[in-house]
């Protein structure tokens, strides 16, 4: 069963300086029917004006990733961790037993457009911890590239959850299949672009639950960025 999540009907904040979009529920956005999927607890969509962002604040027990779709954001967090995230690379930060961060568009001209991705860790109080990696392009544009996972496989980052999150680009016309085990779920986020999901159109901005499939078919109607989570 594939169940979509029309970007339209997402949750939206509007700050002056930011712009976000939530996919579930998140802040002042409550949404008893989109409140996570599985372990994924948050998929924002932010657009943050040049020179702006969020001050210090803190988090605890959720292991965080930034996938950064356009500019460059600068992140400082109290474990020391920091740096600046530009396209091509994805950012993580366990908040675990507690952390405080900001995060700031990196210029003073050009907005910055990136994707905060929160999962529910399966163990609390955990030793926060940072980590930054450049995303192999080119094997994303041949097919899923394993971005975290569990184990940390395949020099992928390491998350405290039983999840597989995979990226992938795709021309128009380029086809891609990811096969689900037994009792997995999975989400499909287009962070730009417009495919078919197991027949469904998704455009930017959507995404889509899917339980109870055994395999994932995915056509690119234009050119298609995808995050995707492989979820127990």
């Amino acid at each position: 069963m594939i169940v979509r999540r029309p970007a339209e009907a997402r949750g939206h904040t509007q700050w002056g300086w930011l712009d976000s979009r939530h996919t579930f529920s998140f802040g002042d956005y409550y949404d008893p029917a989109h409140h996570g999927f599985r372990s994924l607890r948050v998929i924002n969509d932010d657009v943050v004006e040049p020179g702006a962002g969020f001050g210090t604040h803190g988090h605890r027990d959720m292991e965080i990733l930034s996938y950064v779709l356009e500019g460059a954001l600068e992140h400082k967090d109290s474990t020391g961790g920091g740096g600046i995230i530009r396209p091509g690379e994805i950012q993580f930060m366990r908040a675990g037993s507690g952390v405080t961060h900001s995060e700031y568009n990196h210029s003073q001209t050009e907005r910055v457009h990136f994707l905060q991705v929160w999962i529910v860790p399966d163990t609390r109080g955990l030793a926060p911890r940072y980590d930054q990696r450049a995303i192999d392009l080119e094997a994303a544009r041949r097919g899923f590239l394993l971005l975290a996972s569990r184990d940390g496989r395949d020099g992928s980052i390491q998350v405290q959850q039983d999840v597989a999150l995979h990226g992938t680009q795709l021309a128009p016309g380029e086809t891609r299949q990811h096969p689900l085990a037994p009792g997995r779920h999975a989400w499909l986020h287009v962070a730009r672009g417009a495919v078919t999901l197991n027949g469904i159109a998704l455009g930017t901005g959507d995404g889509a639950a899917a339980k109870d499939e055994s395999r994932l078919d995915i056509v690119a109607t234009g050119a298609s960025e995808l995050l995707l989570f492989d979820l127990a």
